[in-house]
């Protein structure tokens, strides 16, 4: 009997250890898989371009180069498009952030008699879309295209991001505004020195979503600015390089199998190390930001996790 007592007291004392210690490698394993992809697209990306061809790639390059890295910087545009991508990036997620905020905040005060109809709108503008073609019509009425102003107006306003954030202001105790209107406070006082101040959390996540998409956007710059080169996006002269490189490689399979350029692969970047570089450079920039907002964003994430 008291061997069967110390037994399952020593088991009730192991269990947290066998617990955490399982959990860890389940994680450590979740881990692996999810970084593996991304890390072998870097090896790919620095290996030498008719070596990757063979394959059997996998944490790390067997021919180092930087080749394919040269090739994707071999444009002088290239730097420009890089301009231009930072500067719609940080404007259009400013202006997201705080026009969708500005109308979350309006339509969240219940006083407000038509914030339920225009809630409704801005709902059904979620799954009712005009299509391509009125929408490029649209904007050449508005005269955007092949303007700057194309990459602006048309994102400041989401009906996603306004219902995040409605449902988040909706959380905040009425008694702070009553409070500063008593102080003697304007809505527009209260809303940048109280509201904004308070989400801070949920406005850090929809910058995030807001500046991931703008960064990786390329559509748009082919419909609507296609016709001006200085407005060119870094995705989108990533995109023409990589239809580019493609086509290089077929032209030059098409050559080889004529006989008359046995070399020419070697010295040449190929699709997939190509493809890797430029998901690589893509990518870059938002890793780097990433960490300085991953606070706010899991905060943002656990919005209305916890009621009191």
């Amino acid at each position: 009997m008291r061997t069967t007592v110390r037994s399952k007291y020593a088991m009730a004392k192991l269990e947290p250890y066998i617990f955490n210690t399982v959990l860890v490698v389940l994680l450590l394993g979740i881990t692996a898989l999810t970084l593996y992809p991304f890390w072998n697209t870097i090896a790919v990306s620095f290996n030498n371009a008719a070596d990757t061809t063979r394959g059997g790639i996998t944490l790390w390059p067997r021919k180092f180069t930087m080749q394919n890295y040269r090739a994707v910087f071999s444009s002088g545009t290239i730097y420009h498009a890089f301009l231009v991508s930072v500067a719609r990036t940080v404007i259009q997620t400013i202006t997201g952030v705080f026009f969708t905020s500005m109308i979350a905040f309006t339509l969240s005060r219940r006083s407000f008699v038509l914030s339920k109809p225009f809630t409704v709108i801005l709902i059904v503008s979620m799954y009712l879309n005009a299509g391509l073609i009125p929408g490029y019509f649209l904007m050449k009425q508005l005269h955007l295209i092949n303007t700057f102003r194309v990459y602006i107006i048309p994102g400041m306003i989401n009906a996603f991001n306004f219902v995040v954030i409605r449902t988040y202001m909706r959380s905040l105790p009425e008694s702070i505004i009553e409070s500063a209107k008593l102080d003697g406070c304007g809505d527009f006082i209260i809303f940048i020195r109280i509201i904004l101040p308070l989400c801070l959390p949920v406005l850090a996540t929809i910058a995030l979503f807001i500046a991931v998409g703008s960064w990786n956007s390329w559509f748009d710059t082919m419909i609507y600015a296609s016709g001006r080169v200085n407005l060119h996006t870094l995705q989108y002269k990533l995109m023409e390089f990589l239809q580019s490189s493609q086509s290089q490689s077929k032209s030059a399979a098409a050559i080889g199998a004529m006989g008359m350029a046995q070399n020419l692969a070697s010295s040449m970047v190929t699709p997939v190390s190509i493809r890797a570089a430029i998901t690589v450079v893509a990518a870059l920039p938002i890793l780097v930001i990433y960490p300085f907002l991953q606070r706010y964003f899991i905060t943002g994430l656990n919005v209305g996790g916890v009621k009191e």
